[in-house]
This record gives structure tokens, C-alpha cells and sequence, in this order.
């Protein structure tokens, strides 16, 4: 294995913002909850890694990468479906996801009930304090000659909602991701579908809220710890730690940065972090397919 592959991708990414109503918890009577922590005696709205890692395996079967998992929407509760025991030889998501198999009946012998995430991923937390922002939606009464009711009359339905960007960082090992033949395409295809992730639900939520990449901060590393605050973006869009790279804090050579934390550089701040070594890109994207041809092999 190369020097390359066994070094690890930390990166925080940080989202454009826009109203959402996005991973919502149980109602209270008519009434769409929000989830969310308290950080500085402020409560912050929160989206899982799950529903993030589910809209990903989406992705990834859309881009036709064998994905053993699929979502079934025609149950009445959350329901999937495998065409097989998980393998990471054979399903990309497998892979990438890892999995555990309570039930090992059937199970082909020599092949692991359950296998460790490539992918490292933690909570996407909001920039901006919830404000105890709400809409109201009259729900219709189903009447006339319909064939089925939900209820006697119509409802006036109570929506949190936030205006707001999140940030959420992930993480991984290069020499985990190319264990296989197949892992470092795959990998690849993670990063690009990183780059596009979008469809991230949680709650029934309904809204459209994009969860791609407006800035990325990242670091290519023998470290085993990213080393920086993974939750470093400020509501105006900054990442104050990078100033650490100019104290020789932080190696420069590791850290690659995109998006509108690159365009909004002057030229002197965009020559002082090159004369330290920092890649910069005006494209969050392209910073990921260019960070993906410098740690994985394959086709570029």
C-alpha cells in the first residue's frame, strides 16, 4: 500500500442558507418539532448522519454503483429491502456504510455479520440559533363522496422552521478505502456524491434543503485527528482556525480549501495561504474530485 493511501481525509463541510424544515421529530398534536441540541445555552437545529448516509446510498445506486440496500415507500412504516446478505466485495454501500446482521441464519459462512463504516460522518449543526420561527398550513377536510377520511374536519398544522445554514464534518482513512478492488472507485464516488448531496430528509420532512457544499475545509494527513475545530465555520462563513496555518500551527501542505471561502479571499490572502502550501479552489466540487485524485487510485 502506497504512503498515500494510509493517510486520513478529515473535512468539514458547510452548507449555503436557506428556510428548512428538515429532520423533524414526532408531533405534539398538530405540531412539527424540530430537532435539536443546546450549545452556549442556545438551541441549535440538527441533522442526523443517518438521514445524510441515506440520501448518500441514493446517490451512489443512482450513479449505477451496486448498492445492496433500497428504500421501500410503498410500506405503511420505514421499511428497506436487501437483494442480499451485506457483502463489501460485491455492494458499494456495504462498503462504504458498513452493517450488522443480528440474524445470521442463512448467512454464507466466512462472511462477517458486521462491518465497521468507511465513512465517518457526525450531526450537521445549524449556524444560527433557532428563533422559534413557525408556519401554519390549513389542512382541507376530506369530504363529498371521497372513499376515505383522516379526520372528522381540517386542521391548522403547526411547522418549525429555520433559516439557516448547518455544517457537518466527515472523515476517512485512505488505506480502509482501498481494502478492495473496488473501494477506491467507490471512494471516489462517495466523495463526488459528498459534493452533491441533496434529497436529505429525516422526519418526513418535505422540504428541498441542499446539503452540498458552499465551502469545504479539509485535511489530507498521517494524522489520526483532523486537529482543528470540526465545527470551525462561523455564521458569516469564515473558519477563524485556518489563521493557525500562518503561525506554522497547522501544516499548510495538508489543507485544501473550496467554495466561497476561497472566492471571497482577497488576492494577498489567497497568495499567503499558497506561499504556505494550502490548495485552494473556487469550486467545492472540483476541490473533491481534485482531493480524490491525490489520495485514491483509479480512473481520474
Amino acid at each position: 500500500m502506497s504512503t498515500m493511501t494510509r493517510k486520513n481525509l478529515f473535512a468539514t463541510v458547510l452548507t449555503y442558507a436557506a428556510p428548512s424544515s428538515n429532520y423533524r421529530g414526532e408531533s405534539e398534536e398538530n405540531r412539527t418539532v424540530l430537532q435539536k441540541i443546546t450549545r452556549d445555552g442556545k438551541e441549535f437545529t440538527i441533522i442526523s448522519p443517518e438521514s445524510m448516509r441515506n440520501a448518500l446510498r441514493d446517490i451512489l445506486s443512482t450513479k449505477g454503483l451496486p448498492c445492496n440496500r433500497r428504500r421501500l415507500h410503498s410500506e405503511e412504516q420505514l421499511a428497506v429491502e436487501f437483494k442480499d446478505f451485506p457483502d463489501a466485495e460485491r455492494f458499494a454501500d456495504d462498503f462504504l456504510f458498513g452493517y450488522m446482521v443480528a440474524d445470521t441464519k442463512g448467512m454464507p459462512k466466512g462472511r462477517p455479520s458486521k462491518r465497521d463504516s468507511v465513512l465517518r460522518m457526525n450531526l450537521a449543526v445549524a449556524l444560527h440559533p433557532y428563533r422559534f420561527d413557525a408556519t401554519f398550513h390549513q389542512s382541507p377536510l376530506n369530504a363529498g363522496a371521497s372513499p376515505w377520511k383522516n379526520s372528522g374536519s381540517s386542521a391548522l398544522l403547526h411547522r418549525e422552521v429555520a433559516h439557516t445554514a448547518y455544517q457537518y464534518p466527515f472523515a476517512l482513512n485512505l488505506g480502509d478505502c482501498t481494502a478492495n478492488k473496488h473501494g477506491g472507485a467507490w471512494t471516489r464516488s462517495l466523495l463526488e456524491s459528498i459534493g452533491e448531496l441533496s434529497n436529505v430528509a429525516g422526519g418526513h420532512a418535505r422540504s428541498l434543503f441542499e446539503m452540498a457544499p458552499r465551502s469545504v475545509v479539509a485535511r489530507l494527513t498521517p494524522s489520526l485527528v483532523a486537529g482543528y475545530d470540526s465545527y470551525g465555520f462561523s455564521p458569516d462563513g469564515s473558519f477563524a482556525e485556518l489563521e493557525r496555518v500562518f503561525k506554522d500551527d497547522l501544516p499548510g501542505a495538508e489543507f485544501w480549501l473550496g467554495g466561497e471561502l476561497v472566492r471571497k479571499m482577497s488576492d494577498e490572502q489567497r497568495a499567503a495561504f499558497t506561499a504556505k502550501g494550502v490548495t485552494l479552489d473556487d469550486n467545492p466540487q472540483r476541490l473533491l474530485k481534485r482531493l480524490a485524485d491525490a489520495s485514491l487510485p483509479g480512473e481520474g
